[in-house]
């Protein structure tokens, strides 16, 4: 438990399990009514085929991001750890993002402001919609080392083990995890589609009342 902030929680990735599917940034723009994958509170990094991971904010002890606002418009929660930005004062000037050594706040391109990861209120929609199950809760910064050191380690067993398969020209076992991982994706985006159509209908309908 982090002392200064004992009830921090920050999303954290198990790039052996990340493919760079997407669907989280997508997740997390429609939960914010962007729609717009760029506009995502977390950002899915491909450094090449095999390494895939997603970045948010980590809520740290002591924000370089919010040292670095020379408006003071990033603010944090002294018990959650939660950043919030005050887009009255916001002016962009991208000093938070240069100072975040994890690349967890960015400056939208459609208002120019910085914007952070809420946890959606607690329950992180880029966690509920992830195929693969990589990304989960974590409260504290060893936690997130230890998950992703733990999956170095796995990507490098699974760097050898597709180089057997394709050594030996092993294709089934290739396609049929290659297909599982698409019913997965399939699935996820099912609901994510199902679940922005019934919010689009919920909307609707309470304009109407309020008119």
């Amino acid at each position: 438990m982090d002392v200064k902030n004992p009830q921090r929680r920050f999303v954290s990735v198990d790039p052996s399990k990340c493919t760079g599917c997407g669907l989280c940034e997508l997740a997390c723009s429609q939960e914010k009514d962007e729609r717009n994958p760029l506009h995502s509170r977390i950002r899915v990094v491909s450094m090449m085929p095999m390494l895939n991971f997603a970045i948010a904010c980590r809520m740290c002890k002591d924000p370089e991001c919010v040292a670095a606002c020379a408006e003071e418009a990033i603010k944090q929660d002294e018990k959650s750890g939660l950043l919030t930005v005050d887009e009255t004062k916001c002016k962009g000037c991208d000093w938070c993002v240069q100072a975040c050594e994890y690349g967890g706040i960015t400056i939208q391109s459609d208002t120019g402001l910085a914007t952070v990861c809420d946890l959606c209120s607690g329950t992180p929609q880029c966690i509920e919609f992830c195929p693969e199950e990589a990304l989960e809760l974590v409260d504290s910064d060893e936690a997130a080392k230890k998950r992703f050191d733990d999956a170095l380690e796995k990507l490098s067993q699974q760097c050898k083990q597709l180089a057997t398969s394709v050594k030996n020209m092993d294709w089934q076992p290739l396609l049929a995890a290659a297909e599982e991982r698409d019913n997965r994706v399939s699935e996820k985006l099912t609901a994510l589609n199902k679940k922005a159509s019934e919010k689009e209908k919920n909307d609707l309908q309470n304009s109407k009342v309020k008119k």
